[in-house]
C-alpha cells in the first residue's frame, strides 16, 4: 500500500514561554500543502527481518533505531501483533526546512499500518502515538488546518479561507537546527492571538502575523531574509519562514513565475 506524506507550513509562530521540561509553549497554525514524499509498505514473508527500510531520493542520515518510522513501528508492535515489513521511502521533502517532512512520514506511516493490517486503532490512539514521536507529528494524523498550542501538540480545528491562492515554498539548501533556533529566542506572550489575525484580510498579515524565529535565523542566514524580500517584490501578499526554518514561502493571488529562484528546490501549488 502506498501513501504520499505531505509537508506543512506555519501561519504565524509565537514562542510563548519555556517549560519546566525544557520544551517551549508555542502558538501557531499548521497548514498542509501539496509537496509530498512517497511511502510504501509491503509485508515481508520471505525473511526473518522484522523491519527493513529502503530510502531513495534525498539521503537520510542516522541509525535505523533513531528513524521515526522504526520508532512508530516498534511502538505499535508493543500494542498489536504486526507482520515483518519492507518500507520504501522516496524522500522529496527537504530536511531541516521547517516543513515537517519527517513528522509527516511518521504520522502517515501510523495511519497506513493501521489501515493496511486492520489494526483497529482509533484516531485518538493514533494521535497519542504520534504525539510520542514529535511535537508536530499529531497534526499529520488529521492533516487539516489546525491551531496548535502547548508544545505544538495541542490541536484544535481552524477555518481559513485560502481557496484558489497559490503558495510558493522555497528551500535554499540551508539546514536549520531547531534546538539552536530555540536557543536564540526570548519567549513572550502574544499581543493578539494568531486565529484573530487570520480572520483579518490577508493583506494585513504582513505587519501582524509574525514568526518569532525569523529575527535570529535571518541574522544567522541573511539569504533567508533576502528570499522573503524578493517574494514580496514579486507580488506575494504574505511571506514568512516556515517553522524554525529554513524554507520560506509566499502566498500569491495568481500563479507566479519566479525565475530568480530556479536553482532552489521548491513547490508551487494551490492551497
Amino acid at each position: 500500500m502506498i501513501c504520499f506524506p505531505n509537508a506543512k507550513i506555519n501561519l504565524g509562530l509565537r514562542v510563548i514561554e519555556k517549560r519546566a521540561d525544557g520544551f517551549h509553549n508555542i502558538e501557531t497554525v499548521f497548514y498542509p500543502i501539496g509537496w509530498k514524499d512517497v511511502l510504501e509498505v509491503v509485508e515481508n514473508k520471505t525473511t526473518t527481518d522484522v523491519f527493513r527500510l529502503t530510502v531513495s531520493g534525498l539521503d537520510i542520515q542516522g541509525k535505523i533505531e533513531d528513524n521515526l518510522l522504526y520508532k512508530a513501528y516498534s511502538f505499535m508492535q508493543q500494542k498489536k501483533q504486526l507482520p515483518n515489513i519492507d518500507v520504501f521511502l522516496h524522500k522529496v521533502l527537504p530536511m531541516g526546512a521547517g516543513l515537517g517532512g519527517g513528522s509527516s512520514d511518521a504520522a502517515f506511516f501510523i495511519n497506513l499500518l493501521n489501515l493496511q493490517f486492520n489494526l483497529g486503532f482509533s484516531e485518538e490512539e493514533r494521535l497519542l502515538m504520534a504525539q510520542s514521536l514529535g511535537s508536530d507529528c499529531a497534526f499529520f494524523i488529521k492533516n487539516t488546518p489546525m491551531y496548535a498550542t502547548n508544545k505544538g501538540d495541542s490541536l484544535s480545528p481552524i477555518s481559513i479561507n485560502l481557496k484558489d491562492m497559490f503558495a510558493v515554498v522555497l528551500f535554499p539548501n540551508i539546514h536549520s537546527n531547531t534546538k539552536e533556533a530555540y536557543s536564540y529566542i526570548k519567549p513572550q506572550a502574544s499581543i493578539k492571538p494568531i486565529p484573530d489575525i487570520l480572520k483579518q484580510p490577508i493583506h494585513t498579515w504582513k505587519e501582524e502575523l509574525v514568526n518569532d524565529f525569523e529575527q535570529s535565523i535571518f541574522k544567522l542566514y541573511p539569504k533567508l531574509k533576502s528570499i522573503k524580500d524578493k517574494l514580496y517584490n514579486e507580488g506575494a501578499i504574505y511571506s514568512s519562514m516556515s517553522g524554525s526554518g529554513s524554507a520560506v514561502f509566499g502566498l500569491f493571488k495568481d500563479k507566479p513565475v519566479l525565475t530568480c529562484f530556479k536553482d532552489y528546490p521548491q513547490w508551487c501549488g494551490t492551497l
